[in-house]
């Protein structure tokens, strides 16, 4: 399965810590919320990353075996996306969005990068990148009540204001979003 990445490193043949290394000097030229590729050999990287990426804060997104290469994703962090203020009026929470259960007068928008919805997304959610939503909002019925869901609230606030901007009337962002989801999930690797 190939995933929208905004920048492939090729770290195969290196030895920790040499992964980490090149990753961290890497990611530090992309822009936020980009999504980074990383691939390597080295049985004991997917640990290293999982726990730098831990450690700095930025998103591990998970992992691909194909033949012996590791392919490892993570998105690099926004400094304030956790704590940016949320402006979209009409919330519901997590639970809420349980018990409501998606169905024919709604409709859950992801708006989160291509490779986060990949690895771990709730099965209903149609998945629109926040940066794609302008040129494929029409893909999106306006009569149904639009429930729009990121990792942590700031993405999904972002789109519900378009959104609304644009005409829908039905907008809920659901906080907190994927990063405190316990409901079911669906993944590439299941």
């Amino acid at each position: 399965m190939e995933l929208k990445t905004d920048f492939t490193l090729d770290a195969k043949g290196l030895a920790c810590p040499m992964p980490i290394v090149k990753t961290k000097k890497t990611i530090k030229d992309l822009e936020a919320g980009q999504v980074l590729e990383i691939q390597a050999t080295d049985k004991g990287s997917k640990a290293d990353l999982q726990a730098w990426a831990k450690s700095s804060g930025h998103q591990y997104l998970g992992t691909i075996e194909e033949n012996d290469v590791l392919k490892h994703y993570v998105r690099k962090a926004n400094d304030d996306e956790d704590e940016q203020d949320k402006k979209h009026q009409d919330v519901v929470s997590n639970e809420d969005l349980e018990t409501l259960r998606v169905g024919e007068n709604s409709l859950l928008l992801d708006v989160r990068e291509a490779a986060e919805y990949a690895f771990e997304h709730i099965p209903e959610a149609h998945s629109i990148p926040l940066g794609e939503l302008d040129e494929r909002i029409e893909e999106l019925d306006r009569s149904k009540n639009v429930y729009v869901i990121c990792r942590t609230g700031s993405r999904s606030d972002l789109a519900a204001q378009k959104l609304t901007d644009k005409g829908f009337e039905n907008v809920y962002n659901v906080v907190p979003g994927m990063s405190g989801w316990s409901g079911d999930t669906k993944s590439l690797n299941q």
